[in-house]
C-alpha cells in the first residue's frame, strides 16, 4: 500500500478558487475559445463551488490559454503580459548574485510591466518581504494576487533548487469561503484582510546563491507552470506536515496521538495548531482520501472498489457516499467526466 501513495501526489483545488480566474477569461477570451479551453481540460463552468480540480488541468488551463491568447498572465492584469515575458524574467533573475537580488530584479521585471499594481522588496529585522500593492483603489483580483506571489515563491526556489519555506503570505481580500485551498499552494500560514498582499521570506535566506543554467531554464520553461504553481511538500506548513505524515502511513490510518508525536507535539497542541490554520484533523485525512480517490479515478484502472479499499473504507457504499459529499459526483460519473491518458 505505500508503494501507492508517495509524496508526488498532486492535490486538488475548489472549482470557487478559480471562479475569479473564470471571469476574468470571459472577457478575455470569445465564448466559443472558452468552451474549446473548458472542454480540453474536463472543466465546465457550471460545476458547483465545492467540485475539486487538479493540478493537471489548471496547468493545461494555463498553458491553452497563455498561448492561444499571447497573453501569459491571461487577462488578470490590465495590460497584456505578452508572450516571451516569463523567459525574459528568468534570464534577469538567473543573473543575480543572491537570492535577494533575484527578488530585487523580480520586482523591477514586474514594475515595467504592470500599470496597476507596484511591487517592492522590503529587507528588515528577521524578515524579507516582497508586497504588491496597488496603484489605485481597485478590488484586488484575488486568483492574480495569488498567481504573481506563488510566481515569486516558485522562481525564487527554482533558482537555489529547493522549496523555500515562506515566514508568512498575505493578501490585501478577505478571508473567501475557499481559503483551505491556500495552505496547498503556499507552505506558510496565510493571512487575508491585509494592507497589501505579501510574501515574506526569512531574511537569513536573502544570501543564497543563485545557479540554474540556461538548458535548466529552458526545461522549467517548457514546464511552466508546472514547477511553480504548487507546492512540492518538501518545506512545508503545519497541515501538510500532518497530509504527508498521513500520506505514507499504512490505509491512512495514522491517528492524531501518533502524528502528533512523529511531529514531536502534543495532541492538543496539533489540535490548536491546525484550528489556527482554520481545519483539523479529520479534515486533512477526508481531503487526502479525497485526492488519492481523483487521482486513482482520472488516471488508473484501478477499480472502484480497489479504490475505495486503499484509502481505509470499510465497504464501497460508505465510499461512494463520502465521494458524492466530497465532488457531487459518484465515483462512476467522476471517472466517465474526467478519465485521462496517462501518456497525455
Amino acid at each position: 500500500m505505500t508503494s501507492t501513495l508517495n509524496t508526488t501526489i498532486l492535490p486538488t483545488v475548489s472549482h470557487a478558487f478559480l471562479s475569479d480566474w473564470l471571469t476574468v477569461l470571459h472577457r478575455h477570451c470569445p465564448a466559443s475559445q472558452l468552451v474549446r479551453f473548458l472542454d480540453q481540460t474536463g472543466l465546465s463552468e457550471t460545476e458547483p463551488p465545492s467540485a475539486r480540480v487538479t493540478h493537471d488541468q489548471i496547468v493545461r488551463l494555463y498553458q491553452l490559454v497563455a498561448v492561444e491568447t499571447g497573453d501569459e498572465m491571461m487577462g488578470l492584469w490590465s495590460r497584456p503580459i505578452r508572450t516571451g515575458a516569463l523567459k525574459h524574467l528568468c534570464t534577469t533573475v538567473r543573473g543575480a548574485s543572491s537570492l535577494s537580488a533575484a527578488l530585487y530584479r523580480f520586482t523591477t521585471f514586474w514594475n515595467l510591466l504592470l500599470d496597476d499594481h507596484h511591487l517592492t522588496l522590503e529587507k528588515g529585522g528577521a524578515t524579507l518581504h516582497l508586497r504588491l500593492s496597488p496603484r489605485g483603489t481597485q478590488e484586488p483580483q484575488r486568483f492574480g494576487h495569488m498567481l504573481l506571489l506563488k510566481l515569486a515563491h516558485g522562481i525564487s526556489s527554482w533558482l537555489v533548487g529547493r522549496e523555500l519555506p515562506l515566514f508568512e503570505v498575505g493578501f490585501a481580500f478577505d478571508r473567501p469561503a475557499f481559503a483551505e485551498d491556500y495552505p496547498i499552494l503556499f507552505p506558510a500560514p496565510i493571512r487575508f484582510a491585509q494592507e497589501n498582499s505579501f510574501i515574506a521570506f526569512d531574511s537569513r535566506l536573502g544570501s543564497l546563491p543563485v545557479s540554474r543554467s540556461e538548458a535548466e531554464m529552458q526545461d522549467f520553461l517548457l514546464r511552466a507552470p508546472r514547477d511553480w504553481i504548487f507546492t512540492s511538500f518538501r518545506e512545508h506548513a503545519i497541515l501538510l506536515r500532518v497530509r504527508e505524515i498521513l500520506l505514507l502511513s499504512e490505509h491512512l490510518e495514522g491517528h492524531l496521538e501518533s502524528t502528533a508525536q512523529t511531529l514531536n507535539l502534543a495532541p492538543r497542541t496539533l489540535m490548536r495548531r491546525l484550528d489556527a490554520e482554520g481545519t483539523s484533523f479529520q479534515a486533512i485525512k477526508d481531503g487526502l482520501r479525497r485526492d488519492i480517490a481523483i487521482r486513482d479515478l482520472a488516471h488508473g484502472t484501478k477499480s472502484i472498489e480497489a479504490i475505495s479499499q486503499d484509502i481505509g473504507f470499510a465497504s464501497s457504499a460508505n465510499f461512494y457516499r463520502a465521494f458524492k459529499r466530497w465532488t457531487l459526483r459518484t465515483p462512476g460519473e467522476f471517472r466517465k467526466q474526467h478519465k485521462i491518458n496517462p501518456s497525455g
